[in-house]
């Protein structure tokens, strides 16, 4: 028997927020460049989105099977989602006080000012009425709620707005009816309206604002009652039956299609939102008490990093890094000759990743290489080393590729580079039936003086 007892444990998904809490901690840190303060801030937000999305989303599931059992750590599924909720609502309230009383008060010191409706001069009123015009109400669509009319299906972390309205009462009757309307906003459309400027001010407002200043004119003949942003989280996890799937491929790209209408876990909406109106939106979405979350602030902070982009001060950003290459391959131009020579460990991301670049499209061209295998989890936005792949199987050699298609966020990007690479010739494998591919593995096997030689690169970071 385990000499184990549950204080020996620490919950998985309790350590993991305060994981979180130390990406946070950088944000708090008025020692760090304000921008980077900036960069973590969303970055804890993301994080924040993904842990619903997937860990309480598994969490909520257990607990509606009725599994009562305790895990090693000495607490059911029920108490730890308790323990979860208590845990982020103070990191909640930490990360918008931060925001309200730090961060966005700073930035503004420094020209990057998200200004309220309340701010606008006359001439800004007026710039912003002719770009919800021309930009903003042509995608719009209102949408009414009632016996005829049933809530409508809204897309995950999609950004919404919750209206209550009144309509003049009919010929005959003494009272004006109310009714709710939801406005989705098309993930197309900025979360944060820049307004041209000649000096170096930076002013944004908040497309919710903007929409919610001319929300009358969508719904009209109506009086507007109130207006509050909110969205919904929504169980983004993929479930898929390998060994019943035949064609796994398209199993993932079906699952892809349903995570975006998954159950919903988690409602965020505006902290001045009457309460009767949160409760009707809880019930829409079979949510209790315990998934609310009232924001006071950007309701989606994730999209305050382009606030991060654009040509700031150089003290507002940590000073640029650039990655040396690493010291055993500097002056080498034979690659391979290096590698011969002795194992070389490169450090990540201190030393420069363009090593392992090179190495694989110097054997796509390689005359004496004849067979490339690589393992894919995640392919990113970089089309180097797929398209080294690709070259590779032009210039005649064998290229096998064994791809995750289940990287998870990245499942979609795996697909589309899937069928480039296959397009090509290189020979896919889509994995393994349970189990997952996390290992990043590169072999090329090359022909030296009539002897067969291998060189592999094995690391922990993402090709």
């Amino acid at each position: 028997m385990s000499s184990f007892k549950p204080e020996h444990f620490i919950n998985r998904e309790l350590s993991w927020l305060e994981f979180n809490q130390h990406v946070l901690d950088e944000a708090l840190d008025r020692a760090n460049p304000l921008l980077e303060r900036l960069k973590f801030f969303t970055i804890a937000s993301s994080n924040l989105d993904e842990f619903f999305e997937v860990r309480v989303a598994g969490l909520k599931q257990e607990i509606e099977s009725g599994q009562g059992e305790r895990s090693d750590d000495g607490l059911t599924a029920r108490e730890t989602f308790q323990a979860i909720v208590s845990r982020v609502r103070r990191m909640v309230a930490d990360q918008y006080d931060c925001w309200r009383e730090d961060l966005k008060p700073t930035l503004a010191k420094h020209n990057i000012r998200i200004l309220e409706m309340d701010d606008l001069t006359a001439a800004d009123l007026g710039w912003l009425e002719e770009y919800y015009l021309n930009k903003i109400r042509p995608v719009l669509t209102p949408l009414a709620i009632d016996p005829a009319h049933p809530f409508p299906q809204l897309l995950n972390k999609s950004l919404n707005l919750m209206v209550r309205l009144e309509m003049a009462p009919r010929e005959g009757d003494g009272q004006p009816l109310k009714h709710l309307a939801v406005v989705q906003c098309p993930a197309i459309l900025p979360r944060l309206i820049q307004f041209p400027r000649d000096d170096a001010r930076r002013d944004y407002v908040f497309l919710s604002h903007l929409i919610g200043r001319f929300i009358a004119d969508l719904f009209p003949g109506t009086t507007i009652l109130g207006c509050w942003p909110f969205r919904v989280t929504r169980n983004s996890e993929l479930y898929i039956d390998e060994e019943d799937s035949s064609n796994l491929l398209k199993a993932v790209e079906t699952e892809l299609h349903n995570r975006r209408k998954g159950d919903a876990v988690r409602l965020e909406i505006d902290h001045q939102c009457p309460e009767k109106i949160r409760d009707a939106l809880l019930k829409t979405f079979r949510l209790t008490e315990d998934d609310l979350y009232l924001v006071n602030g950007p309701l989606n902070p994730t999209r305050l990093m382009m606030l991060y982009q654009g040509d700031h001060s150089p003290e507002l950003r940590d000073p640029p890094f650039v990655a040396p290459v690493a010291r055993a391959l500097r002056g080498h131009e034979d690659l391979f000759a290096a590698i011969r020579e002795r194992d070389v460990l490169l450090h990540h991301p201190y030393e420069n990743f363009n090593s392992v670049v090179e190495f694989l499209e110097r054997a796509a061209q390689d005359p004496g290489v004849f067979t490339i295998k690589v393992t894919l989890y995640r392919t990113g936005g970089d089309p180097r080393i797929v398209g080294a792949l690709m070259n590779a199987v032009n210039n005649g050699k064998q290229v096998t590729a064994v791809v995750e298609l289940r990287a998870r966020f990245d499942e979609a990007n795996n697909i589309q580079w899937t069928r480039q690479l296959e397009e090509n010739g290189v020979h896919v494998v889509y994995g393994l039936v349970g189990l997952k591919i996390h290992a990043k593995v590169a072999l090329v096997v090359r022909s030296e003086g009539g002897q067969i030689r291998r060189y592999v690169h094995l690391g922990t970071g993402n090709y």
